[in-house]
């Protein structure tokens, strides 16, 4: 039988569903949804500190339910933990949006949401030492990836770029004008929620294959350049 080793050194009180027991797992959970809230919040993403913490701690009120259900009826199934944690992986999925210029907004968000969701499972469970490291990779993975993917990203041999035009009729000249700089064309999509804005609109899948790009130059530095272009109104880097 599997103890964990965080509660092992509390002591017996701590094996035990008490209320004493109960409060700190309440606590913990909160506190843990708290910390990834905050970190939500000061990047400005949707979903912040509250709903971070309903989260977390009404998983950890179903397992705790489910716990004490367990005691008085051991053939229990933890309906009431797979429901909530179901439900959230709903509600995450809906909340990711797709924006007019393609790009999808809150995956990471929705992601951590459903992720939060677990520790607080794991935390209502009683299992403290497997929602601590859980809860510290999750934020490593928040707070210290980011930069990392981006620098991978940026000098990766595909990338898209959400292309506006001051003129349909300079398409075939942008396009001219990349393959020059050593950029083959995989992909181009028209843009119809900005048909009234004058504007001709374009996603574009773009792969590099010149060997001197490949080796000195980041995305940013492409799309600098080609965002020079006269007939270029605006140019940027969509983010998946």
């Amino acid at each position: 039988m599997y103890v964990d080793p965080i509660i092992k050194m509390l002591g017996p009180w701590a094996q035990e569903l008490s209320l004493a027991t109960i409060a700190m797992r309440v606590c913990l959970s909160v506190a843990l949804g708290t910390i990834i809230g905050c970190e939500r919040a000061t990047n400005r993403h949707a979903a912040g500190v509250r709903t971070f913490v309903v989260t977390s701690l009404t998983c950890t009120v179903a397992m705790l339910t489910d716990c004490c259900i367990a005691m008085e009826s051991p053939a229990h199934l933890y309906l009431l933990s797979a429901a909530s944690i179901v439900a959230i992986a709903i509600i995450s999925v809906n909340s990711v949006l797709y924006t007019s210029r393609n790009q999808i907004k809150g995956l990471t968000t929705s992601v951590a949401l459903w992720a939060a969701g677990i520790i607080g499972l794991t935390a209502g469970a009683g299992y403290v030492t497997i929602t601590l490291v859980s809860f510290i990779l999750l934020m490593i993975s928040l707070s210290w990836m980011p930069g990392f993917e981006a620098d991978l990203k940026n000098r990766s041999n595909h990338f898209e770029i959400h292309l506006e035009l001051t003129s349909s009729q300079y398409l075939q000249e942008f396009m001219t004008t990349s393959r020059r700089l050593g950029l083959s064309i995989d992909d181009i999509e028209l843009n119809p929620a900005y048909a009234s804005s004058g504007l001709s609109v374009y996603s574009i899948s773009l792969s590099i294959h010149s060997a001197e790009l490949k080796q000195y130059k980041t995305h940013k530095e492409i799309i600098e350049a080609l965002s020079t272009l006269e007939y270029v109104y605006h140019i940027e880097e969509m983010q998946n």
